[in-house]
C-alpha cells in the first residue's frame, strides 16, 4: 500500500459515489429529512433535530440530490483521511504502510462503498468516530483538553441520534476498566459537555408530545420479542458490514499485536462493546444495518494493529476485489430497464420514486385547489419532495407517520376537496364518512396501477372522532411521570382532555 495508491482510490471511490448520488432519486427516509430541513425546528418526531439543521443549511445553496447528499458522499473519505491523520497520535511507533491499511479499509468497507443516502446516521457517524478518536487520544495520557473534544463531539452525537448513548456507555466502561482518577475525572468532562444538548432535546420534547421518547422506547416496538430469527439476522448484517473476513481475522488474531504498533487498550472497548450490546437487543429486536456504522471504523482499526503485514495485505486485496463488485453490480442494475422489477411488491414504490415526472402530470389539475394526500408517511413525504409541495398523510397510518401530526392541522382544512393517491385499491366507505362526496380513479405509469380519491366538502368534526381519536389513544399516551408543557395532538384536537396514559 502506498500515498500513491490510496489517492487513486480515493478518488475513484468519490467519482462512483458522486455518480450514484446525483441518478439515484431521493428515497422516502431521505424526503423525510429533507422535509425537516425544508421546515427546521428545535426538534423533530421521532429523531434529535442535527440532521435537519444540516440540511436546511445546505438549502439554501441548493436543493439538488447530489448536493443534499454532499455530507454522506464524502463521508468515507474525510473518515478515512481521519484516521490516517488520528493514528500517529493515538498509537506509538505505528507506520506509514499500516496507517494507509487502515484508513483504505475504512474508505472500502461494504457500505461505505454505495452508501449514498442522507439520514439521521451521517451526522451520528461524523460526530461518534471523531469523537471516540478524541477519546482514545485523551486515554493515553487522561488529557483534559482531549476529553473535552470527546465530550463536546459526543454532544453533536447526542443531537444526531439517541444510539449516541452506546458510544457514552463505551467510555463509561472504558474508564471502570482503566480505574485511574484522571480518567473518571475525564468521563466527568465529557458527560459534562452532553447537558446543554440533553436539556435542549428535554425542553423541546416538553412542548411537543414527548414524541421522541414516545416514538423510540414505546410506539415502534410493537414487533419486539423473544425470537431466533434476529439473532441470526443481526450475525449476517455484521458479517457484511465489516467486510466477510473481518470477523475470522479478528477472531484468530485476538491476541496478537503487531510489531510496529502498540494496541491502545481504550480502542479495544470501542471497537467491539457496542457490537456486543447490539448481539444483546438483537434477542428481542431486529439491528437495521445503519445502526451499526458509527463503530465500524473502530474494529477496522483495531484489526489493522494486529495483523501481520501479509495477512493485511491479504485483507486490503479482499475489501478491494469486494468494492469493485459492489460497483459493478451496480452500474449493471442501473441500465435494467424499470420494468423488469414489476412482479416484485415493490414495483409501485419504485415507480412512485422514479416517475415522479408522470405522476406530477397526473396530479396537476388538483394542485392548487386541493389538498393534496396520501395514505403513509414515506410515500407521502417522497412525493411530496418531487412536487415540491407538502402532501398531508391521510388516516391513521403508523407510528412512521407521526411528523405529520406536527406539519398538518386538520382543523384549518375542514370543507376542503382533497385528492388522496394510494397505491391499492381503495375502499369508498372509508373515506365517505370524511367528505360530503368521493369519487375515484385511477391511473397506470410504467405497468403501476394507482388510485386517485377525490374527497370533496372535509368533514373535520368526523374525522377527528374517527381518525384522530384513535391515532391520540394509540400513539400519545404519554406517561405520567413526564412533565408536559403543552402537546400539539390533544391542545389541537382535544381541549381539556390531556395526553396521558
Amino acid at each position: 500500500m502506498t500515498g500513491r495508491l490510496f489517492a487513486a482510490l480515493l478518488v475513484l471511490t468519490l467519482a462512483f459515489r458522486f455518480w450514484l448520488g446525483a441518478a439515484f432519486p431521493i428515497t422516502g427516509d431521505e424526503a423525510y429529512f429533507v422535509w425537516w430541513g425544508w421546515m427546521p425546528d428545535w426538534g423533530f418526531y421521532d429523531h434529535p433535530p442535527m440532521i435537519g439543521w444540516w440540511l436546511a443549511a445546505l438549502s439554501v445553496v441548493s436543493k439538488a440530490e447530489w448536493w443534499l447528499r454532499l455530507p454522506v458522499i464524502v463521508q468515507p473519505a474525510l473518515l478515512a483521511l481521519a484516521v490516517y491523520w488520528a493514528l500517529p497520535k493515538l498509537v506509538s511507533g505505528v507506520g506509514e504502510p499500516r496507517r494507509l491499511w487502515a484508513a483504505t479499509l475504512v474508505l472500502l468497507a461494504p457500505v461505505n462503498v454505495w452508501n449514498v443516502f442522507i439520514t439521521t446516521d451521517t451526522p451520528l457517524i461524523y460526530f461518534s468516530v471523531l469523537s471516540g478518536l478524541a477519546w482514545i487520544r485523551a486515554a493515553r495520557d487522561d488529557s483534559p483538553h482531549w476529553y473535552f473534544a470527546a465530550g463536546l463531539l459526543l454532544a453533536g452525537a447526542v443531537l444526531s441520534k439517541y444510539f449516541a448513548a452506546i458510544l457514552g456507555f463505551a467510555y463509561l466502561v472504558d474508564v471502570l476498566r482503566r480505574r485511574r482518577a484522571g480518567a473518571a475525572a475525564g468521563l466527568a468532562i465529557a458527560y459534562a459537555c452532553t447537558l446543554p444538548a440533553l436539556a435542549l432535546m428535554a425542553w423541546w420534547n416538553s412542548a411537543n408530545c414527548w414524541p421522541n421518547y414516545m416514538f423510540n422506547f414505546v410506539n415502534r416496538h410493537g414487533d419486539a420479542g423473544w425470537s431466533l430469527k434476529t439473532p441470526l439476522l443481526y450475525a449476517v448484517t455484521l458479517i457484511y458490514v465489516l467486510g466477510p473476513p473481518v470477523l475470522w481475522l479478528a477472531l484468530k488474531n485476538r491476541r496478537s499485536v503487531s510489531a510496529d504498533s502498540c494496541l491502545p487498550p481504550s480502542l479495544g472497548t470501542l471497537a467491539w462493546l457496542p457490537f456486543l450490546l447490539f448481539a444483546l437487543l438483537s434477542g428481542v429486536k431486529q439491528i437495521g444495518l445503519h445502526w451499526l456504522l458509527s463503530f465500524v471504523p473502530f474494529t477496522l482499526i483495531w484489526l489493522t494493529l494486529r495483523l501481520q503485514p501479509a495477512t493485511l495485505q491479504k485483507l486490503g486485496l479482499f475489501v478491494a476485489a469486494f468494492a469493485t463488485l459492489h460497483i459493478a453490480g451496480i452500474l449493471v442494475v442501473s441500465r435494467v430497464p424499470l420494468e423488469a422489477w414489476q412482479k416484485t411488491r415493490l414495483y409501485d414504490g419504485i415507480v412512485l420514486t422514479f416517475e415522479h415526472d408522470a405522476l406530477a402530470r397526473e396530479l396537476e389539475p388538483f394542485r392548487k385547489d386541493w389538498v393534496l394526500a396520501m395514505d403513509g408517511y414515506s410515500n407521502a413525504v417522497t412525493l411530496g419532495y418531487n412536487l415540491r409541495q407538502y402532501v398531508v398523510v391521510f388516516g391513521e397510518a403508523s407510528s412512521h407517520a407521526r411528523h405529520d401530526d406536527l406539519v398538518t392541522d386538520f382543523r384549518s382544512l375542514a370543507g376542503r376537496n382533497f385528492l388522496i393517491l394510494r397505491k391499492s385499491e381503495p375502499g369508498l366507505d372509508d373515506y365517505r364518512k370524511y367528505f360530503r362526496r368521493v369519487g375515484v380513479d385511477s391511473v397506470e405509469i410504467r405497468g403501476a396501477r394507482f388510485w386517485r380519491v377525490k374527497g370533496e366538502g372535509f368533514d373535520y368534526a368526523a374525522y377527528r372522532d374517527g381518525v384522530l381519536a384513535g391515532v391520540r389513544r394509540k400513539y400519545y399516551a404519554i406517561p405520567t411521570w413526564l412533565p408536559q408543557r403543552a402537546c400539539y395532538m390533544c391542545d389541537r384536537y382535544f381541549q381539556g382532555e390531556p395526553c396521558r396514559r
